[in-house]
């Protein structure tokens, strides 16, 4: 039997002009008389994009050949698919600025003559001079909330397939009455909306305007009542600065995310206070922690990788709790052992105390796993912690893509070293930790010794004391 008029399998590829000389290669759908469309949609929102392909997908001459949720999975997915039009979104990560428009055209340039239809909430003529910039051929430009009005996406995928150019009526009214534009703000406001869009807090602005407070509050409100007045009004200028500022908070939230996946607690929010930048140090009086488990080799030996995975997972989590609990700062996880710090990168005049009592949590929350886990038949987990108070250079080290909170100097060191001296449930603090707690725990008085890499010997303490 033949295939349906409906078959989108091709039987004879065909090559066709698409402006300008380019030659694009079209496929015949077996038994039918139109030319099947491979098209390649992108767009971050998952329910968009099959809301888009669903609408596709009614008509018989379009075959989905990929889908992309920002702009590498576009310009990397339409190199290795090669498609004939695509449909997009303007913003996506990694910015959400125009990377649908930005990623468009640089398949463009790899392929000439690709069809662009882009999608959009924004009536915003702008975005769509951006998009022609370099010639309207192949593109086209519609309005999200309209595109399941009639065949007007079906439309335009055939349209620019063929060379040829969409544009929504609301963007074309736009362009052709634009609305009137004024510079509206005095230099002064113009310097405040920097300030602004910089990220300044209103005390630093004050400062700069020599000002108080509250004077420079009253100015910023007069500000953004001035731009919303203009937009109103019709001002282009007025609504160009409203974006560059949504832009700039858009952009230092995310900056503020980053920063928050990659450092300790309390160090993100530091920077973005204006506390010290990168490879800037400072020195502190602090408390370090370090707690290991002992034996981990020989149970990661005969223990199964998911089950072990499983129980390490849970031992970070429930130790981490038990840091920030007590208002520690977690450094780092590296492998069983675990570091933080108490005092930094925010002073704490009760950083020692604070430290033990994170290291009594500790061993609390590690006993309530190893019974869970005993009950499952699993392994269970000793835990030995080390304490050591002193001076300690604080910074941030690494590049822009990846930075590191580090404390470096002989607390760090001796903390380590201490932690080895610990067995199964047991914590060994340094002399001068024990100095500064004010709750002294029964702990047993260790002889002084000499560690590793030190020279001078090491007084400590060690709780719970030892049955005799």
């Amino acid at each position: 039997m033949g295939a349906s008029p409906t078959t989108k399998a091709a039987s004879a590829p065909w090559l066709l002009p698409v402006g300008n000389g380019i030659m694009r290669r079209y496929t015949i759908a077996s038994g039918g008389n139109r030319m099947t469309i491979s098209v390649f949609l992108a767009d971050d929102n998952l329910i968009v994009r099959e809301g888009v392909k669903a609408l596709l997908d009614l008509e018989d001459d379009f075959t989905i050949v990929g889908q992309a949720a920002d702009y590498d999975e576009l310009v990397a997915g339409a190199e290795a698919t090669n498609p004939q039009v695509i449909v997009t979104d303007i913003r996506m990560p990694p910015d959400f600025s125009r990377e649908g428009i930005d990623a468009a055209k640089e398949v463009r340039k790899r392929h000439p003559g690709t069809g662009v239809v882009v999608l959009s909430q924004f009536d915003d003529p702008d975005y769509a001079v951006s998009l022609l910039s370099e010639g309207a051929a192949g593109y086209a430009y519609l309005l999200k909330d309209r595109v399941g009005e009639g065949d007007q996406l079906a439309r335009a995928v055939r349209e620019v397939a063929a060379g040829g150019s969409v544009l929504d009526p609301k963007i074309v009214d736009g362009l052709t009455n634009p609305v009137r534009t004024d510079a509206s703000l005095s230099p002064a406001e113009e310097s405040l909306l920097q300030q602004l869009a910089e990220g300044r807090t209103v005390n630093a602005i004050a400062a700069h305007r020599k000002t108080t407070p509250a004077d420079a509050n009253a100015a910023i409100e007069a500000l953004f009542m001035k731009l919303a007045e203009g937009v109103t009004a019709g001002r282009s200028d007025n609504l160009q600065r409203l974006r560059m500022l949504q832009k700039a908070i858009v952009d230092r939230k995310e900056q503020g995310e980053s920063l928050s996946r990659l450092l300790p607690g309390g160090v993100a929010e530091q920077i973005l206070q204006g506390g010290r930048r990168p490879g800037e140090t400072e020195e502190l009086m602090v408390t370090v922690l370090m707690s290991d488990i002992r034996g981990y080799t020989t149970i990661a030996e005969h223990a199964d990788p998911s089950v072990l995975a499983g129980q390490l997972n849970e031992h970070r989590a429930a130790m981490n709790r038990a840091i920030l609990g007590h208002h520690g700062t977690v450094m780092q996880f590296v492998g069983d052992a675990v570091m933080a710090v108490f005092g930094a990168p925010l002073p704490q005049v009760d950083h020692a105390d604070l430290a033990v009592a994170a290291a009594q949590a500790m061993h609390v929350a590690q006993h309530e796993l190893n019974e869970t886990w005993k009950a499952d038949g699993r392994e269970s987990f000793g835990l030995g912690i080390g304490l050591s108070t002193g001076r300690v250079a604080a910074a941030l080290l690494g590049s822009e893509d990846r930075l590191e909170y580090s404390l470096v100097g002989d607390t760090v060191n001796l903390t380590q070293r201490l932690q080895q001296w610990a067995d199964p449930g047991e914590t060994v603090l340094s002399d001068p930790t024990w100095d500064a707690i004010a709750d002294k725990p029964d702990a047993d008085e260790l002889a002084a010794a000499v560690v590793k890499g030190r020279e001078t010997p090491v007084s400590a303490y060690r709780f719970p004391r030892r049955v005799r």
